[in-house]
């Protein structure tokens, strides 16, 4: 073993200088011969060396990466009710089963989270023919959550089960006429009859696998299990649902579809709580045992973000004004006169006051023209309860003594007494004459209606005659009755016995809405207005949602009816308010019929030019609200509330409220720091 040398550090470094690196063991002997102050020095220089390279090596670290998603954690969603049918052919009105199928199907188009329709199975498309075919291409491998290749096949078999109506789809009305041309296993080619600019939204459709549903006959589809337990192509697939001792459903779980074809969501686990009411909801996110909902209104629950959602649509009060139905608002002015007496301000005020909704627009106009920019209508029912009035008494319902108002029409006698009547005279008229002499016993007891004037008839009218005498005898001179039935004594038994008919209408008529809290305010508040303001009486009828599409809608059953309609990103009012779509499956509620309206829709909607088609909807609101078809009430926002430990949500417009999970893929809960 080497011995330490006698030196000072100067000698120990010239003794070392042509050696070779210094072992462990004489790295020790070097701070053995440092005094203490050298020690000290070396210490500190140690350190700030070291500090200076974490220094350095963070700033470098941090320059160099940056925070973004970790794929970590688990979402849990709250909803109200129960899925009926995880199903795109089925899905109408159920916001639940809208849900599901937004996360666990695609479709060729979808919307992204500015709103605006972008592809999703499809790489790419093209329009040809001025807009009556669209031929689009589908991006590479894409496969269906059992690892089965989604071809055209599924596309064509998707429509082709809609068009038929069998299958009983809400969605048949959006596809009838469309043809498909399977050009390859990656290209398809729809040809519509005439240009149609929104058709690209309704390429936001998702598609069912054919090789699931086809071998399923017609009658069992709304009984496969698959509607519960779907089979998608979506950022997330079927893992598991859980019931409760009833029956119901509690719980479905979903997780991570690893043969999604687009970027894999970062939280690998979504899953569905099911609740009866609004407070088991709260209740729930009270206690955090769900991290995102929907409300009316925000809840006292801590530790939430809150995103305002604007969906384009509006409720609206519609009446049916089909004149063949022979319903009481076939009068155009009477609907006017509803129009003006409604107080929309103090509607939505009350509404908001009572926390049904969060925040909402009062709607004057059937294409929103706040929301797609247009300019609005040129003239809109400004409440004024006079004007109202008016139009009701020219509509031929006036106040009457009890302050209700009715319709009074008189209709001429259909038979009235017009010859001089005496002894021998013969015929209708002398039957007539006996019948109303009868129906006083103490003039006529006989009650004879022979049609001939005899002794007995005679005795009668000189009878009716001095009964009447003051009318009859007096204003001629006369003190007793002549028997001859003259002018003064015809135009008293017309009177009593020969009258027109009197007909009486109340203004009274029935207000159907779905069976759902805030409506059915709704309806009782626009009820009170009009009681009070006009004199008249609303029966108000709610009934389920399943029931008022089957029994109410389809039937057109109703005087007036308290519902909402969604346009759409891209505005097309045609299925509401064209006349060719006044009966089932058609959309237009209020039965309305224009042929100008008509071809200003027609017009719109096959114009590729955008500025022709916002001329052709100004004008044609303007045309529609003048007609008066509904009362145009508000547009309510919904607030939807997710926790603030997820990131990456992004949600304002939205075409309904499904679309909240429009870039699902993009939340998360964890973060890390990742190479640039």
């Amino acid at each position: 073993m080497d011995k330490i040398p006698n030196l000072n550090l100067k000698e120990w470094l010239s003794w070392y200088k042509n050696k070779k690196w210094p072992t462990k063991k004489q790295w020790g002997w070097f701070w053995k011969i440092l005094s203490r102050r050298e020690k000290l020095v070396f210490a500190v220089c140690c350190l700030l060396f070291l500090s200076s390279f974490a220094v350095l090596g963070n700033s470098f670290y941090l320059k160099n990466t940056e925070i973004g998603p970790a794929t970590a954690g688990e979402f849990n969603e709250g909803v109200i009710g129960q899925p009926r049918f995880i199903n795109p052919i089925y899905i109408s009105s159920n916001d639940i089963d809208r849900d599901l199928v937004e996360i666990l199907f695609s479709g060729l188009m979808k919307y992204d989270s500015e709103g605006k329709i972008v592809l999703d199975l499809a790489k790419d498309y093209k329009v040809e023919e001025e807009g009556r075919i669209f031929e689009f291409s589908l991006k590479d491998n894409i496969c269906w959550s059992d690892g089965k290749k989604l071809t055209v096949d599924d596309i064509i078999f998707t429509i082709e089960t809609i068009q038929d109506s069998s299958y009983k789809s809400p969605l048949r009305a959006n596809w009838l006429g469309v043809e498909m041309e399977k050009v390859s296993q990656e290209t398809i080619r729809f040809r519509l009859q005439k240009p149609y600019n929104a058709f690209r939204e309704r390429l936001t459709l998702k598609i069912i696998p054919a090789h699931i549903w086809k071998e399923i006959p017609v009658e069992n589809f709304h009984l496969a299990n698959y509607n519960l337990n779907p089979v998608g192509c979506g950022p997330y697939r079927f893992k598991a649902l859980t019931k409760d001792e009833l029956g119901y459903i509690t719980l479905l779980e979903l997780e991570s579809d690893p043969n999604y074809f687009g970027e894999k969501p970062y939280i690998p686990k979504f899953s569905f709580h099911f609740f009866d009411n609004e407070e088991e909801l709260k209740t729930a996110a009270q206690a955090k045992q769900i991290q995102g909902f929907s409300a009316r209104i925000a809840p006292e629950a801590n530790g939430f973000s809150e995103y305002e959602l604007t969906i384009p649509r509006y409720f609206a009060l519609f009446f049916n004004s089909d004149p063949e139905a022979k319903r009481i608002f076939s009068d155009p002015d009477l609907r006017q006169a509803l129009n003006y007496a409604t107080d929309k301000e103090k509607l939505l005020q009350e509404l908001l006051d009572q926390q049904y909704y969060f925040s909402a627009q009062i709607i004057d106009s059937p294409i929103l023209p706040q929301l797609y920019g247009y300019d609005p209508p040129a003239e809109t029912y400004q409440f004024d309860i006079d004007k109202a009035k008016e139009l009701l008494d020219q509509a031929g319902f006036k106040e009457d003594t009890d302050g209700m108002r009715k319709r009074i029409i008189n209709k001429d006698a259909s038979f009235k007494l017009t010859s001089d009547l005496k002894t021998g005279s013969q015929g209708v008229e002398v039957k007539e004459l006996q019948k109303c002499l009868a129906k006083d016993p103490e003039v006529y007891p006989e009650a004879n209606t022979t049609g001939y004037f005899g002794r007995q008839t005679k005795a009668a009218v000189i009878k009716f005659q001095e009964k009447y005498a003051s009318e009859i005898l007096k204003p001629v001179g006369l003190s007793s009755g002549t028997g001859t039935v003259g002018r003064s004594t015809r135009a008293k038994l017309n009177e009593l016995c020969f009258q027109g008919l009197e007909t009486v209408t109340p203004l009274k008529f029935s207000l159907v809405t779905v069976q759902d809290s805030v409506l059915a305010e709704a309806a009782s508040l626009l009820k009170k207005q009009w009681e009070e303001g006009l004199g008249l009486e609303v029966e108000i009828k709610t009934v389920k949602l399943s029931n008022l599409e089957r029994d109410v809608v389809k039937q057109r059953d109703y005087d007036c009816l308290l519902f909402g309609e969604v346009l759409g990103i891209i505005p097309d009012p045609f299925a509401f308010w064209h006349s060719y779509q006044k009966q089932d499956p058609g959309l237009n509620l209020s039965s309305y019929e224009n042929e100008k309206a008509d071809r200003l829709l027609e017009e719109a909607r096959e114009s590729s030019n955008p500025e022709v088609t916002r001329e052709k909807l100004e004008k044609f609101q303007d045309i529609l609200i003048a007609d008066a078809p509904c009362i145009f009430l508000y547009n309510p926002n919904v607030l939807y509330l997710v926790s603030s430990e997820v990131k990456g949500v992004e949600a304002n417009l939205v075409a309904n409220l499904s679309k909240r999970f429009s870039n699902i893929e993009k939340w998360y809960i964890k973060a890390k720091r990742n190479w640039k």
